[in-house]
């Protein structure tokens, strides 16, 4: 199947189908992922292969991302 039709059969964008098959983006919806399955008549564990991390990402190895526009606390601010 093409990714144009994938993308005709889920109503999701082709651009967004195009960059999960390079391998561009970074997450997924699991809407789309259930679309897809439905569509394809698969599983998630047929869709999608888990590649452990090279480096750990957890744990010890955990680094606090900031997000948005929050700044980082001031010591001695309550908020």
């Amino acid at each position: 199947m093409s990714q144009k039709k994938l993308a005709e059969l889920t109503g999701i964008r082709a651009n967004t189908i195009s960059e999960w098959y390079n391998e561009i983006t970074v997450s997924l919806k699991v809407e789309h992922i259930d679309r897809i399955c439905e569509v394809l008549g698969c599983s998630l564990d047929e869709l999608i292969e888990v590649i452990p991390n090279k480096v750990p990402k957890t744990g010890k190895y955990l680094v606090i991302e900031e997000h948005g526009n929050r700044k980082p606390k001031r010591e001695g601010c309550d908020g």
